[in-house]
C-alpha cells in the first residue's frame, strides 16, 4: 500500500511540475525604451529583444543595402532573438519554422525566414556582400545545443510596428517536442495596437 502511495505521490509531483507556467520577465531599458522578454522553462532560455525601425535602418544601410530595402525591411516587425540551452543534458534542436505567432488581431502566422529574404534580396538586386552581411545577421533556421550552447540573431514577423502578439517556441529533446510561449510581446515602432 505505501508503494502504491508512493508512486502516485511521485506522478503528481512530476505533473504539477511539469504542468507549472513558465513565468516571463519583461525590461524596458531606460535610456532606450527598448523593452525585451525572457522566459526560462525546461532548461531553456528564450529571449527576444525589440530592434526599432532606425535600428534596423541602420545597420543595414551600413552594411550596403540600398533605402528602399532597407525601409522595407523595417517595416516588419524585428527583434534580436536568443536561444540557450541552459540545463538540458540531452541537446536541443529547434527549427524556426515550427514557431507560431498570435497576434491581437488577424490570424497567427509563422516567421519569415531568413531563406525568404536572402530570394527578395536576390530578385532586388541587393549587392552579394549585402546579402552576406543580412544572412550572417540572421538567427539561423535550425540548430542544435548541447548544455550551456547559445546563440542569437534577427528574427522577422510580418505585424504591423507597434502589434502586440504572443509567441510560441517550440523544440525538441531526444525528439520529444516541447514549448512554452511569450505572451504580450510588443513590437517596436508604430502606433502601440492592442
Amino acid at each position: 500500500m505505501s508503494r502504491i502511495l508512493l508512486k502516485i505521490g511521485c506522478v503528481l509531483a512530476w505533473c504539477f511540475t511539469s504542468a507549472a507556467v513558465a513565468e516571463v520577465k519583461h525590461e524596458v531599458n531606460a535610456e532606450t525604451g527598448i523593452e525585451s522578454w525572457q522566459v526560462h522553462d525546461q532548461g531553456v532560455g528564450f529571449t527576444l529583444m525589440q530592434i526599432s525601425p532606425d535600428q534596423a535602418r541602420g545597420f543595414f544601410i551600413g552594411r550596403g543595402f540600398d533605402r528602399q530595402s532597407v525601409d522595407y525591411y523595417a517595416s516588419y516587425c524585428v527583434f534580436m532573438t536568443i536561444v540557450r540551452n541552459e540545463s538540458v543534458p540531452d541537446s536541443i534542436s529547434y527549427n524556426l519554422a515550427d514557431w507560431t505567432f498570435y497576434p491581437r488581431q488577424g490570424k497567427p502566422g509563422k516567421l519569415k525566414l531568413k531563406d525568404a529574404w536572402l530570394k527578395e534580396w536576390q530578385q532586388r538586386g541587393v549587392s552579394k556582400p549585402a546579402q552576406i552581411a543580412f544572412e550572417w545577421s540572421q538567427h539561423p533556421i535550425t540548430q542544435t545545443f548541447e548544455v550551456g550552447d547559445w546563440n542569437q540573431g534577427m528574427t522577422t514577423y510580418a505585424l504591423p510596428l507597434g502589434s502586440y502578439f504572443d509567441l510560441k517556441f517550440r523544440w525538441k529533446v531526444d525528439g520529444v517536442m516541447h514549448e512554452t510561449t511569450l505572451k504580450d510581446v510588443h513590437c517596436a515602432g508604430g502606433t502601440p495596437q492592442r
